[in-house]
């Protein structure tokens, strides 16, 4: 949180004056409902509401103050831009300060939210060269969010916007994987901060459909007031395949966020293994089928083939049957 600037008056330059203090402004608004007696003047209506406008000052009073700045200069090439985190009712000072080497009295400052002006409750301030501005307000529902934008019209615009949102939601980013048969849980989680509720739906095309959370079979979801939620989805299917958006309430708006759940088959890891096994059957029988288209084709080189064996088988036979011939002269010599 950025420390708030202490603002003092700068009359020559451009822009409303600053709203009276909120004591001042209480003070007016009991004088308003509660006219004097003593004057001789009785109020000739009793406003029951008192009660609860004073109910409402007082929470306001209480509330966390969010402070945040952005400087800018002349020669800022692109706007600045601040991203502002906000999950319940708070009092908001968002203030920018220019600094500028020319006339301070020739800046014109202006503040808009979203693209609609806003004409009050901004100060505009000085110190040495650098201008201020400050935008002061309470924030209690969620039309008050968006963003708020200063600028400072000079020759040359320049422009500062604060972003207000609620938390961001963070799940899975990639797919979550399973089988079927199976159980999975699905997380959905909130930093620093506490929904008032979480629901749970699922895409069905471009429409989100809420879970039948009474199939205690199929869905449990805990965390319901916590800073998390959890959805457990049983006996899994192919048809569960799909998106699921964990969805959080808070006080000032809404955030969701998605899972992308896959379900496979258990065939589904055998593909692989099964597409080996088929190409090696197919290259078999592709050489199989050649074997065979050769042998049709040339008939008479699978004869010859087989003469050229008988041959040689012969000629070998016939070396051993003439060894012991050959010896048994020899041994009639030597007598």
């Amino acid at each position: 949180m950025d420390s708030p600037t202490t603002m003092r008056a700068f009359p020559g330059l451009r822009g409303p004056q600053a709203p009276p203090p909120l004591p001042l402004l209480l003070l007016y608004l009991l004088a308003a409902v509660h006219p004097s007696v003593a004057d001789g003047h009785p109020p000739a209506l009793t406003f029951t509401s008192l009660p609860v406008k004073e109910e409402m000052l007082a929470k306001y009073s209480n509330l966390s103050l969010e402070s945040h700045n952005i400087s800018l200069t002349e020669h800022s090439d692109i706007p600045a831009e601040k991203n502002i985190t906000l999950q319940s009712p708070s009092n908001v000072e968002l203030t920018c300060q220019f600094t500028t080497s020319r006339d301070l009295n020739s800046v014109r400052v202006t503040w808009k939210k979203g693209d609609d002006l806003l004409e009050n409750n901004y100060l505009i301030n000085v110190t040495g060269s650098i201008l201020y501005t400050q935008y002061m307000f309470t924030i209690i529902n969620s039309e008050q969010m968006g963003s708020y934008s200063c600028f400072f019209q000079e020759e040359k615009e320049q422009r500062g916007t604060f972003n207000l949102k609620v938390p961001e939601l963070h799940g899975k980013n990639k797919p979550l994987i399973t089988y079927v048969g199976d159980s999975t849980v699905l997380i959905c989680k909130c930093e620093k901060c506490f929904p008032l509720n979480w629901t749970w739906y699922r895409s069905n095309e471009s429409v989100q459909v809420p879970l039948d959370v009474q199939m205690k079979e199929k869905y449990v979801i805990s965390g319901r007031n916590a800073n998390e939620t959890k959805l457990k989805i049983m006996n899994l299917s192919e048809a569960d395949q799909g998106s699921y958006w964990c969805h959080a309430i808070f006080l000032l708006g809404e955030s969701e966020e998605h899972v992308e759940l896959v379900v496979l088959s258990y065939l589904v890891p055998l593909k692989p293994f099964l597409a080996i096994v088929a190409e090696v059957v197919l290259l078999v029988a592709i050489i199989l089928l050649c074997e065979m288209y050769f042998q049709k084709k040339h008939p008479d080189d699978g004869k010859e083939f087989e003469q050229i064996e008988q041959l040689r088988s012969d000629d070998s036979n016939g070396i051993e049957n003439n060894a012991p011939r050959y010896r048994k002269k020899e041994s009639v010599a030597n007598e």
